[in-house]
């Protein structure tokens, strides 16, 4: 028992080295972020002046992680924003009317004239000119029904549901489609949400639905909750249109199959659009800001995938001479003409922007379009102060909680007490290291949990020595009776431990925010308890013994 092989000696003691170096950093936790920060910049190709020097402030071959604070401790931006799954409801019937129109022309015999009534509304309402043709209207509709989910009608239903109405037939989506919707659009938004924040390089941000249709958004270290809603609040939806007239007022009326656009720059200025958009954002694969080689302004360089490069090169070929206009959220940002045709897949877009603008957009346009609207709720910032005072009682809590145990464990068992404490370090330096490693979020419930598991951490070694006490009057020698203790205390230290570790995971997976925050500490906590409290104490007791031989044992 007391015999260690070299190899397991070599593990426990890079376990705790490697747990101290991965701590270090936050000892000194402006400094490295600093450094962190620079050598971003510097990877993106940024050259501002003393970028160098800020990244030396911390050698480049030492870990770097840090414990993130949350938004409780650090303070920063929290946003609560509510999707407008209604546009989606509209969009799915607009892009259903092409296809309707079709169906109903194929029967124009049986139902007569009809019309498009509604103003892009979710509901698809279709006026007949002769209302004795609404039931063979209403059969040829039904037949455009797909089943929810992709499964039999019979399973997820069908997506529409078809009724009359007076003289006008009215589409609209059942209420399954209308959950699918839902779903699908609040996930595509919390992944796109997440994309551009973390593109921005902020630090671990809380990003939650909340009921139907909220996103719950917080962004610890952020000045101002308007540089978070800069990047979240614009649904950066880009197309591309050709130009039909380039020079319209408010009065122009735009005919069948246009759009009327305005200038991004000038309001008061408008675009004659094709309806149609040749190609999409969605296709886009890349995009980066730049600087145009010709003028020097800002520009953002973007590059389609295969089927997108395509495309492009097919339609650009085919309108050599028109000008064609880039439309962002419904704004033309740049119109230029087709000079010869784009095959690359590569293009540029040009406009009024500044470094901070181009790169922005190009954030936006990597990370992709949101599938709605989101209109702001709440918007705050929450100031440091808190967090300060906070940090400052969550430390105290800490210290306190952290002597008493050193003190008590060497009035209980003296020496062993000692090693208990060395031990009791590790773990702590073990905890913080795993947390830094792992890039966890800290938070006022997660200093609770360090300080629990600091509690906690000496419990295995309080069965542990109380175990050699009853061996050792039992009259059993010093080393075996060690030996006894350990063996006979595990089974109690895994009961004990594992109980707790699945309380943790229970807490991790169902609770949000703050709980988790408690349930990453505790459930990392209990595994660095166990291992320093049988491990390392085991070590350093098989250290002492060696060398002392004593020939009596008081624990």
């Amino acid at each position: 028992m007391l015999y260690f092989p070299a190899w397991k000696k070599a593990v426990v003691i890079l376990a705790c080295l490697a747990g101290v170096l991965f701590s270090l950093p936050n000892l000194f936790y402006d400094r490295v972020e600093r450094a962190n920060d620079a050598r971003k910049a510097l990877e993106a190709g940024r050259t501002d002046p003393g970028l160098a020097e800020q990244a030396a402030l911390w050698p480049a071959w030492l870990p770097s992680g840090l414990v993130n604070l949350g938004l409780d401790l650090r303070g920063g931006a929290h946003l609560l924003v509510e999707v407008e799954l209604a546009d989606v409801y509209a969009e799915r019937m607009d892009a259903l009317w092409p296809e309707a129109r079709k169906t109903l022309r194929e029967i124009r015999d049986l139902i007569g004239g009809f019309r498009r009534v509604d103003q892009g509304g979710p509901e698809l309402r279709i006026r007949l000119n002769d209302p004795a043709g609404m039931p063979h209207a209403i059969k040829a509709l039904e037949a455009l029904a797909t089943p929810v989910g992709g499964g039999l009608l019979g399973a997820g239903g069908p997506d529409i549901e078809v009724e009359a109405q007076g003289d006008e037939v009215v589409v609209r989506l059942t209420e399954a489609a209308r959950r699918q919707i839902d779903e699908s659009t609040m996930a595509q938004s919390l992944e796109i949400i997440r994309r551009r924040i973390d593109a921005a390089g902020t630090r671990e941000p809380t990003i939650q639905r909340q009921g139907r249709d909220r996103i719950l958004v917080q962004v610890p270290g952020v000045g101002s909750a308007e540089e978070v809603l800069a990047l979240i609040g614009t649904t950066a939806k880009l197309t591309f249109h050709l130009v039909d007239s380039a020079s319209a007022d408010a009065n122009t009326r735009p005919g069948p199959g246009k759009i009327k656009v305005p200038d991004a720059d000038d309001p008061q200025r408008f675009y004659i659009l094709e309806r149609e958009a040749l190609i999409t954002g969605d296709r886009l694969t890349d995009a980066q800001p730049g600087f145009d080689q010709q003028t020097g302004q800002p520009v953002v360089n973007f590059r389609f995938d295969t089927a997108g490069a395509r495309r492009f090169g097919q339609v650009t070929a085919a309108n050599v001479g028109r000008p064609f206009a880039i439309v962002l959220d419904g704004k033309v940002i740049t119109a230029p003409v087709i000079r010869e045709p784009i095959t690359g897949g590569a293009g540029q877009i040009s406009g009024s922007f500044t470094v901070e603008s181009a790169t922005r957009l190009a954030i936006l346009l990597r990370a992709g379009a949101l599938p709605a609207r989101i209109k702001v709720l709440e918007q705050r910032t929450v100031g440091p102060d808190l967090g300060a005072d906070s940090i400052a009682a969550g430390e105290r809590a800490v210290v306190v909680a952290f002597v008493a145990v050193l003190v008590f464990m060497v009035l209980a068992y003296g020496l062993f007490g000692v090693f208990a404490d060395i031990a009791l370090m590790f773990n702590l330096a073990m905890l913080i290291g795993a947390l830094s490693a792992l890039g966890a979020t800290l938070t006022l419930p997660g200093i609770a949990g360090i300080v629990l598991t600091v509690g906690m951490a000496v419990d295995a070694n309080v069965l542990i020595f109380e175990r050699i006490r009853e061996e050792l009057r039992a009259g059993k020698g010093p080393a075996r009776a060690i030996e006894l203790g350990y063996e006979r205390a595990f089974s109690a230290i895994v009961d004990a431990n594992v109980t707790t570790l699945i309380a943790a995971v229970i807490l991790f997976a169902m609770g949000s925010g703050p709980v988790k925050g408690f349930a990453v500490t505790l459930g990392i906590g209990i595994l660095t308890s166990v291992f320093t409290a049988v491990l390392v104490t085991r070590l350093i007791i098989s250290i002492w013994f060696a060398a002392r031989r004593p020939r009596t044992l008081t624990v």
